[in-house]
């Protein structure tokens, strides 16, 4: 079965394990190294059998170990042409073996899995989101997204797992210590998005055959856990659909390794 688990998530770091018979990747490697190799000790996954790493954009919280590790363990790096102009320099020297480039909106192989990256909203050069299939199972990555389009919409539904940003609540944005210009910024189109919008995006992804909704990128000023949880459970209670047995709702934890999530 298809197989997932967040090594960490969040506005320090990102780094998603998602693994398939004998293949295994990692989305993103926005921790250092040796958080990312620990991370993975703790699930029994070796760095040697990382197959690649995929990355969603060059924001530093994506891409801080990912150059370390692919020369560390020889492993690919796949993203699309503008990431690649965008990150190259921060990665530091890579094998241009190593260097795989792919268009957006179309399906790969890797091994066991296909792989197919979306576009979506974000001030970035090309940010996207993943789908991942594995024979009738799909997940899919959705974070750093400043609003839900249509695109999004297409991608995720008939997920059966989705981890879905859920990054700040507003009103301890608006109450914070960010600077104005940086609170429009997160609130903007090409920002993040809020518990509320999530919440009212789970509704969909339910009535589209979502089965469990793993809220993550939690911002470490404006949100926590908690609130992040209860905001979602509300709104989705309020449309009569019932927590543990219309869907599975979980929140990803910035600093912490989560359970291994099985796609069945």
């Amino acid at each position: 079965m298809l197989k997932y688990c967040s090594i960490g998530s969040g506005s320090s770091g990102n780094c998603h394990y998602i693994g398939y018979k004998d293949t295994n990747i990692l989305v993103d490697a926005g921790l250092s190294g040796k958080r990312i190799t620990t991370g993975l000790d703790d699930i029994n996954v070796d760095m040697e059998n990382i197959k690649g790493i995929f990355i969603t954009h060059e924001h530093s919280d994506h891409i801080k170990g990912a150059g370390i590790i692919s020369r560390k363990y020889d492993i690919p790096i796949f993203a699309n042409v503008k990431t690649w102009c965008a990150m190259k320099d921060k990665l530091g020297d890579i094998k241009d073996s190593n260097m795989k480039v792919f268009e957006n909106d179309r399906s790969y192989s890797l091994g066991d899995l296909v792989i197919r990256p979306f576009s979506i909203s974000h001030d970035a050069s090309d940010a996207v989101g993943y789908n991942f299939y594995a024979e009738n199972e799909k997940m899919s990555i959705a974070t750093d997204i400043g609003t839900i389009t249509d695109n999004i919409r297409r991608h995720l539904y008939k997920s059966k797992l989705v981890v879905l940003e859920s990054n700040y609540d507003p009103n301890m944005l608006m109450m914070g210590s960010y600077p104005y210009s940086l609170k429009k910024r997160v609130m903007s189109d090409t920002g993040h998005l809020s518990n509320e919008d999530a919440a009212k995006f789970c509704i969909d992804l339910v009535k589209e055959g979502t089965e469990r909704i793993l809220l993550a990128h939690l911002s470490k000023e404006n949100n926590f856990p908690e609130l992040a949880y209860e905001t979602s459970k509300s709104i989705l209670t309020q449309n009569d659909i019932i927590i543990g047995q219309d869907i599975k709702l979980d929140v990803l934890l910035r600093e912490e390794v989560s359970d291994i999530y099985n796609v069945k």
